[in-house]
């Protein structure tokens, strides 16, 4: 058995468990007599407990998205679609709400807000991977800070959606991306305006400047150098 299987089998054992423990010693304890691990075999695979269990479920649902976009053709799709498509899809690999809701409250806490952050910024990230996004200056940024917040808003209205099928969801990513749009238009119109275009240009010239990290790289990115 790989690492990998075994600490699926570990999560999966532990998920029905944290609608009543949350994600605590308690439910961890509980996954790991059920997965027929033993004590040390299961701080391998997660050193600090329930904690990289439920990072683990939200990176599974990053791989489940990232497998479908891989199974369809996007290539007809509006730019806006395409995004769309990926966080539906994204959205429907969210695990039961229980989880998500307790994993949320988990990612708030100040001592996991780093670790929650993080990975709503993976998400962001794979989605414009999965897009086949090829920017590698400060619209790496800005295009994954700007997903970032629209997947943040999409899981705490997901939480409270009750809609067959999740179409009040899928409708409220259809505004936020329009919304986004709606920026990006402004901005083309500050662009070409006589009066807002220096300032424009000035900010152009910045973003251009900064790099997006290389996976060789463990920084967060690097200012190009003349």
């Amino acid at each position: 058995m790989t690492d990998k299987s075994a600490l699926d089998r570990l999560l999966d054992a532990g998920l029905p468990h944290v609608a009543f423990d949350g994600w605590s010693d308690t439910m961890f304890e509980a996954a790991r007599r059920e997965s027929g691990l033993t004590p040390q075999e299961a701080r391998t695979l997660a050193p600090r407990g329930a904690v990289d269990l439920a990072v683990a479920l939200h990176r599974r649902g990053d791989a489940e998205m990232v497998a479908r976009m891989a199974e369809v053709d996007i290539s007809d799709m509006r730019y806006r679609d395409r995004v769309a498509t990926a966080l539906v899809y994204r959205v429907e690999a969210l695990p039961d709400r229980e989880a998500v809701r307790r994993a949320t409250a988990l990612f708030a806490l100040p001592v996991h807000g780093v670790e929650g952050s993080r990975l709503i910024w993976e998400t962001a990230d794979a989605i414009w991977n999965a897009l086949g996004d090829t920017s590698r200056d400060g619209n790496w940024y800005s295009k994954r800070a700007t997903l970032s917040a629209v997947w943040g808003s999409v899981v705490l209205f997901w939480l409270g959606d009750d809609s067959p099928d999740h179409e009040r969801t899928k409708a409220f990513i259809g505004r936020r991306i329009d919304n986004v749009m709606q920026i990006e238009a402004f901005k083309g119109r500050l662009r070409s305006n006589p009066l807002t275009k220096p300032m424009m240009d000035m900010q152009a010239e910045f973003f251009g400047r900064m790099r997006a990290p290389s996976p060789a790289e463990n920084v967060p990115g690097r200012w190009k150098q003349n």
